[in-house]
């Protein structure tokens, strides 16, 4: 390495570590011992302008170990992002551009929120599939055109490899044979209890043969020269690959090579030692003028010219009137996602009686060829939960353009995936059964986190499925999915609400869950797609004076009717309330909460699941009838009945609170 690659390299731990004293706490193990990585990448390899960080043909970089933040955002300080001094010295503090793991949409030049282990390695499979989807279609309007065309980069520890997710998508990964998708694989045998020989013993290399990678080997992870060589030789490569650079965590510490400085700050002589050692003996935060023009000077003159070439053509398009490379441009640059979908357009017959899982079927049919930007799809279960595009093939690597998305039994893979393709802005949807949203709910939160418009569809959505059993039989789930923020859970009562689901889907970039029902249900009289963006509305007035009101959802709608008018015909006059979306409700105004459920009546509430968040809009705990036990081995009809969760044994209840309570105590 030449004397000023050592300055840089030296320069960007030295800020990094000063970052991590001044914070009191991070992750300078990795600081000393990847730096040399993220220099390689940077000088040499990605195609970034710090100017325009959202460029959306630059390359992409996950740091899927994001504990490694200090070392990303020093890289980007010297590579001319715009994060100022200060930013870097309020690293890890309340609303800086520099948190504790890197957070997209926050921090230029971060391309993904990362932190669980995992789950960054995903996100690049992602980011590798969408590149994949999105030059096929711009290729297939322009055969030779270079609009999208971009490598993904993954730096990932001992920890991401460990963890199942990360299996789970390299193995898709190699199905698909993304060989856009390279991995720098940080191979210190450290994790945060101590050596990786205690847990995690396998041959890395014979594991990634078995995955069809292709392997390269780096056995000085300090030679930057030798890490840009293995990444050049990664790009030539026709499959995916993993670059094997042996690191010294904490390179240069007194605890260099322990588990100790995984995590832990170093002391304030250690860190002066350090400085002397790397030859960079100046005040903390004090970075070279020389050394940050040096570095951005070589990434501007390796990719200037490439950005003129690819910003000619992107010109040369837009003045042109290929309409569907407009669409994507717009897609991609400004996330703009236009399909005209209205409800009134759909002719539905008053006899209308079908699963509504197929009506969510028809529906996303309906979706699916108004933009090829619409796609997704399932762990082994999309002709159960009937989320197959009809018109659409399945993708592979040699149909990369087919829309329905084979992810296998991987579910949490399945959503950090969607996660990485959601970043480039298409709009995606996974589907399995509801009681496997555990599965899959760490890339759920990362959805909410990130604010990614992932519709996570869920079908089976109750204990009454039947035969499978307690195993396939939800019983929290709804309440887990509606407890994440920035999340909203949609469980429709007919084709009307499902109708209303997707209108709002479509229409915000917000992360979702769609949990429609194997049971056939007709259309009601007075459900109304339009009412769904309130989150719950009137199903049944009350026709001389309100005596109650019932809120169900889904399924059990078409039971809170049925209850309701046996009330009447006994004399008593309730409201039915349906509330497709807890969340969007609890967005509305509170006038309109009080109008719709006034506090003066009792209020009761019919959902198959755990009756814990319903204790927010009912009069008393015991006015809710939910199921807060696991589930058993039976027919339908069976279950309702031992589990006492029938129309008669709820009215019974029902009228039982009337017998006892002439006036009804509501505090």
């Amino acid at each position: 390495m030449s004397k000023l690659d050592n300055k840089i390299i030296s320069s960007i731990k030295v800020l990094a570590l000063d970052m991590i004293d001044k914070a009191g706490s991070g992750h300078p193990g990795i600081v000393l011992g990847a730096a040399p990585m993220m220099y390689a990448l940077f000088k040499d390899h990605l195609n970034v302008i710090a100017s325009k960080p959202k460029w959306f043909n630059r390359d992409r970089l996950c740091l899927s170990a994001g504990h490694g933040s200090a070392l990303l955002y020093a890289t980007l300080y010297h590579a001319g992002f715009d994060i100022d001094i200060e930013e870097i010295k309020n690293f890890r503090q309340l609303n800086s551009l520099t948190p504790g793991h890197p957070e997209v949409k926050v921090t230029p030049g971060v391309d993904v929120s990362t932190g669980p282990l995992g789950q960054g390695v995903a996100n690049a499979v992602g980011m590798a599939l969408a590149e994949r989807y999105l030059r096929s279609i711009t290729q297939k309007e322009i055969p030779k055109t270079k609009l999208i065309d971009y490598y993904t980069y993954c730096i990932c520890g001992d920890g991401d490899l460990m963890e199942g997710i990360s299996y789970e998508a390299l193995s898709f990964a190699s199905t698909q044979k993304l060989n856009k998708l390279i991995l720098l694989y940080d191979c210190n045998k450290i994790s945060l209890d101590g050596e990786t020989n205690l847990t995690f013993t396998e041959d890395i290399e014979t594991r990634f043969e078995a995955l069809d990678f292709n392997i390269i080997h780096v056995k000085n992870g300090q030679n930057y020269n030798d890490i840009s060589d293995a990444i050049s030789d990664a790009k030539k490569s026709k499959k995916p690959s993993i670059i094997i650079v042996n690191t010294i965590i904490g390179k240069d510490s007194m605890w260099e090579g322990t588990n100790t400085v995984h995590g832990k700050v170093l002391t304030k002589e250690d860190l002066k030692n350090i400085k002397q050692k790397l030859e960079i003996e100046t005040n903390a935060f004090n970075v070279s003028d020389e050394i940050l023009n040096s570095f951005q000077n070589m990434i501007l003159t390796r990719v200037d010219k490439k950005y003129k070439e690819w910003l000619e053509e992107y010109n040369h398009i837009l003045e042109g009137r290929n309409a569907s490379l407009h669409k994507l441009i717009n897609l991609v640059e400004k996330n703009e996602f236009p399909i005209d979908f209205d409800d009134s357009k759909f002719k539905i017959s008053d006899e209308y009686n079908e699963e509504l899982r197929l009506s969510n079927q028809k529906i996303m049919n309906f979706i699916s060829p108004k933009s090829p930007f619409f796609l997704g799809g399932s762990a082994d279960l999309s002709s159960s939960c009937k989320t197959y595009l009809t018109k659409s093939s399945v993708m592979a690597f040699n149909n990369p353009l087919g829309k329905n998305i084979f992810f296998g039994v991987r579910e949490h893979a399945m959503g950090g995936i969607l996660n990485g393709m959601a970043l480039s802005n298409l709009k995606v949807f996974a589907s399995t059964f509801l009681s496997f949203s555990d599965y899959v709910k760490p890339a759920i939160r990362m959805s909410a986190l990130m604010n990614l418009p992932v519709t996570y569809i869920f079908s089976h959505d109750s204990f009454l499925i039947g035969e499978d059993g307690p195993t396939h039989q939800p019983v929290e789930q709804l309440t887990m999915l509606r407890t994440i923020p920035n999340f909203y859970t949609f469980r429709p009562a007919d084709i009307n609400e499902i109708m209303g689901s997707w209108e709002f889907i479509l229409k915000n970039n917000c992360p979702t869950a769609l949990v429609v029902s194997k049971e056939a249900r007709p259309k009601y009289k007075f459900t109304n797609a339009k009412f769904v963006k309130y989150g719950a509305y009137m199903i049944r007035k009350e026709k001389y004076h309100l005596d109650g009101v019932i809120i169900a959802t889904g399924s059990e709608v078409e039971l809170a009717l049925s209850i309701a008018q046996d009330l009447f015909v006994s004399g008593r006059d309730f409201r039915v309330v349906s509330m497709p979306c807890m969340e969007l409700f609890l967005k509305q105004n509170p006038r309109y909460e009080e109008q719709l459920l006034p506090r003066d009546v009792p209020i009761f509430a019919i959902e198959a699941g755990s009756s814990l968040i319903w204790n927010r809009f009912v009069t008393k705990p015991e006015y809710i009838f939910g199921i807060n036990k696991f589930g058993q081995s039976s027919k339908k009809a069976e279950l309702a009945k031992y589990f006492k969760f029938t129309k008669n044994d709820i009215l019974e209840k029902i009228v039982k609170i009337y017998e006892e309570n002439d006036n009804i105590d509501l505090i």
